[in-house]
């Protein structure tokens, strides 16, 4: 009897032990680009190959940053229904760091527009988070959930969950010709304990508590959603070539 307590214990504990070994570490990864080849934490499905360059003139901190330049007809798209066809070269983060509904993130990256960055009344998207689509047609055109824009000289941060566009912060300062850094505390959920937490330059500019997911009638019917970031330039097609520099890259899991 006791032997049979004993090796019930020792399976007990060696099934616990898998148990805990198998969970996924939390996400923590970085991206300084100062090496010469781009890091594996990306995927460049989104951008033409030519359109990127690690470089050492405009950097925000150590030897390199990236620099995306953005040329009519790059990653062309055609608009479905009422859009407008899209043209992008945009850094599309690794398959295994997408987020996942409910867990918290934090993200930290700084980009630089130089002083000759057109600035035109046209759709255009530096940094976006867009919701996994399980549902084909009934969601794949969805706008994305959180996102970084910069039109007509105005920087917004907007959410979207529905049919309507919100913009939770807006801006006309100058942007263009230094660094400007961002940080984002996201917790994409359907229910009320969603959360988006934005900083630039260290001063918190948007605090906002609610739904942070498209609903499961979208088609995002999944258990748990899966969310994922993309940054560079996506645009509406015009003929003025766009160049963007991105540094210090880094998201962090919080449990």
């Amino acid at each position: 009897m006791i032997n049979s307590r004993l090796t019930l214990i020792i399976c007990t504990s060696i099934l616990l032990l898998a148990i805990i070994s198998c969970r996924r570490a939390p996400i923590n990864v970085s991206d300084h680009f100062d090496s010469p080849q781009l890091s594996q934490i990306w995927s460049t499905e989104r951008m033409e190959t030519r359109s990127f360059e690690i470089q050492s003139a405009i950097v925000r901190e150590g030897k390199g940053a990236a620099k995306i330049t953005l040329r009519t007809g790059d990653t062309y798209e055609p608009g479905m229904g009422k859009d407008k066809p899209t043209e992008r070269d945009e850094l599309l983060e690794a398959t295994s760091l997408v987020s996942v509904e409910g867990e918290q993130y934090e993200y930290q990256f700084s980009m630089f527009l130089p002083d000759t960055f057109p600035v035109l009344p046209v759709r255009l998207v530096i940094a976006q988070w867009k919701e996994y689509c399980p549902g084909g047609d009934s969601c794949s055109n969805d706008s994305p959930i959180l996102a970084l824009r910069y039109s007509s000289g105005l920087l917004a941060i907007s959410l979207q969950t529905g049919e309507h566009r919100t913009n939770l912060y807006e801006s006309v300062d100058e942007i263009r010709n230094r660094w400007i850094d961002f940080k984002f505390l996201v917790r994409f959920s359907r229910e009320a304990d969603g959360e988006i937490i934005a900083y630039i330059d260290g001063k918190e500019v948007v605090n906002h508590k609610g739904v942070t997911s498209y609903p499961e009638s979208h088609g995002y019917n999944l258990k748990k959603n899966r969310y994922y970031f993309k940054m560079g330039l996506y645009r509406d097609i015009i003929p003025e070539p766009m160049c963007i520099y991105i540094d210090e890259y880094s998201k962090k899991e919080i449990r």
